[in-house]
């Protein structure tokens, strides 16, 4: 029963998304559609490879994935007392009240904490690494595809509102999901993400701000 609602939820899922592309296409004309095809593959394009320099050659991110001598013995200790999952430390177990929960909170003040996402098993395969790429390309061009969207619904065009819709759509990224993130559960590299929605937004926006009010 559970494995059949299961499937059910999938489907609804999966035609509620088509259903919303299905309405997107047939509220654009044709000459529209092709500017937003091209601007959102360029637009992801800028802001994947923006994104790719900033993990790896630029480095922006390594205060939250650096390196530590006794990774072996950490991970050891960790394979041999955890499952695999996302784990908060210190915290209260499932179902606990209210005031045991306030009193963990008491007890920890000014003592270590941490968060912990644990896999089983590494996977850095050829494959894998390939089909993450893909799947971070397409996110890309995605988001671009809905801000070219809503731009092509705009009545008159200009580099320079474009340009800011392109800032302004970054810094919402920014502000919903690492910042919001941040505010509860300090990160380390919040700068760098900043710096990532201010840099790869702007390159799209340059982009886009000469594409889209081309006639």
């Amino acid at each position: 029963m559970c494995t059949e609602q299961l499937c059910y939820c999938h489907n609804c899922s999966a035609i509620a998304k088509v259903k919303l592309i299905l309405y997107f296409v047939q509220q654009t004309n044709l000459p529209d559609m092709k500017k937003i095809i091209i601007g959102a593959l360029v637009g992801g394009l800028l802001i994947f490879i923006w994104q790719s320099l900033s993990w790896t050659v630029l480095d922006l991110h390594r205060p939250t994935q650096d390196y530590t001598a006794k990774q072996d013995t950490i991970l050891s200790v960790l394979s041999s007392n955890l499952t695999e999952g996302g784990y908060l430390m210190p915290t209260v177990p499932k179902g606990a009240s209210m005031d045991e929960a306030m009193k963990k909170s008491d007890q920890s003040l000014g003592k270590p904490w941490a968060m912990i996402q644990y896999h089983a098993s590494y996977d850095a395969t050829a494959n894998s690494m390939y089909m993450n790429m893909l799947k971070g390309f397409l996110c890309c061009v995605l988001i671009v595809a809905f801000l070219c969207w809503i731009l092509s619904r705009w009545a008159k065009l200009s580099f320079g509102s474009v340009f800011i819709a392109s800032i302004l759509t970054g810094l919402i990224v920014f502000l919903n999901e690492p910042y919001n993130q941040h505010i509860w559960y300090q990160s380390f590299d919040i700068k760098a993400h900043l710096v990532d929605a201010l840099a790869s937004w702007g390159l799209c926006g340059v982009w886009l701000g000469w594409w889209m009010k081309r006639k």
